[in-house]
């Protein structure tokens, strides 16, 4: 059923993104245990967490369909219902992929903290120039405090910024930009199904990622096999099939840069598993970092609630 058609609350809607931004975050310390159980790459990985989640998404959505006659109908022309989806998976392996490779280029830090970082301002002006959205006053107060405490929270003394790497975390931002921004254009003129968005986009990113993933190896070596399926079950579950399911459905209906500052609760929910985990240390940089974001995160998205209508038009002025 249609996001838009049903009318789904913009508070319900944040309430989704929410979610989505902190089960993404507990996917990079699930990663980082598979890692240390075996010797899967992150190509890899990609691809058999889209896989996963297409797979899971596509019978949860059989189910409901044999079980439950919708109240609304959807219609949507084939040409655009094909655009979306090729449109959507297509940024969505940009952005993994281009995301991984920075990592590899760079470090984790600068990527993250370019990748996610420009992911808000990317978004803020194409949601201007395509879109009509304006943040105001008080949006760009709080992009702004949410970009300075992501820095905060990702870079370090030990950080290494090589131009390679930040070219491949701007391209993931754009994947990421591009994604937030054509859900919610074709979410706010209706005729959407966000689970249809959600398991086809997944099938075209798998597709997409499949030659790296080969090229990387599938199949993984290791002594453990139980748990490494384990952690893959929970990547495929929880911060995939989920978190992007509540995304979807989310984006299509809240503003464009709103969605991306909340996303921001990523980084600080994988901070917070890295301490609790992994046995990283808690720094003062740490707690401030996750202050600012939580602070920014809070702040809009008291705006965003505030300024909703009810026919969900973007706030202007």
């Amino acid at each position: 059923m249609s996001n838009a058609a049903l009318g789904l609350p913009v508070g319900r809607g944040l309430l989704y993104l929410t979610i989505a931004g902190v089960a993404w975050g507990t996917a990079g310390a699930a990663a980082s245990l598979v890692y240390r159980a075996s010797d899967l790459g992150p190509l890899a990985l990609s691809f058999w967490r889209c896989a996963a989640g297409f797979v899971l998404l596509l019978a949860v959505r059989l189910s409901r369909r044999s079980r439950v006659r919708p109240a609304v109908a959807v219609s949507e022309p084939l040409r655009r219902k094909v655009l979306r989806t090729m449109a959507t998976g297509l940024g969505l392996a940009v952005f993994q992929t281009a995301y991984f490779a920075s990592v590899e280029a760079t470090g984790l830090a600068v990527a993250t903290v370019v990748a996610l970082g420009a992911g808000p301002v990317l978004v803020a002006l194409g949601a201007r120039l395509t879109l009509g959205e304006r943040l105001g006053t008080g949006g760009t107060v709080a992009v702004g405090g949410a970009l300075a405490g992501l820095a905060v929270l990702s870079l370090g003394p030990a950080a290494t910024v090589r131009p390679s790497g930040v070219l491949l975390a701007l391209v993931s931002a754009a994947g990421g930009s591009a994604m937030t921004l054509l859900t919610r254009r074709w979410g706010r003129d209706g005729g959407t199904e966000a689970s249809e968005t959600a398991v086809w986009t997944f099938a075209v990113t798998s597709l997409c990622v499949l030659p790296f993933a080969l090229a990387e190896g599938l199949v993984p070596h290791t002594a453990q096999p139980g748990r490494v399926l384990w952690l893959l079950g929970y990547i495929a579950t929880v911060p995939t099939a989920l978190a992007y399911a509540l995304y979807f459905a989310a984006a299509a209906v809240v503003r464009s840069a709103t969605v991306s500052v909340i996303m921001l609760l990523e980084p600080v929910s994988a901070a917070g598993l890295a301490v609790v985990l992994l046995g990283e240390r808690l720094t003062p940089t740490t707690v401030a970092g996750t202050l600012l974001m939580l602070g920014s995160v809070t702040g809009l998205a008291v705006a965003e609630a505030r300024t909703a209508r009810p026919d969900d038009e973007p706030v202007l002025g």
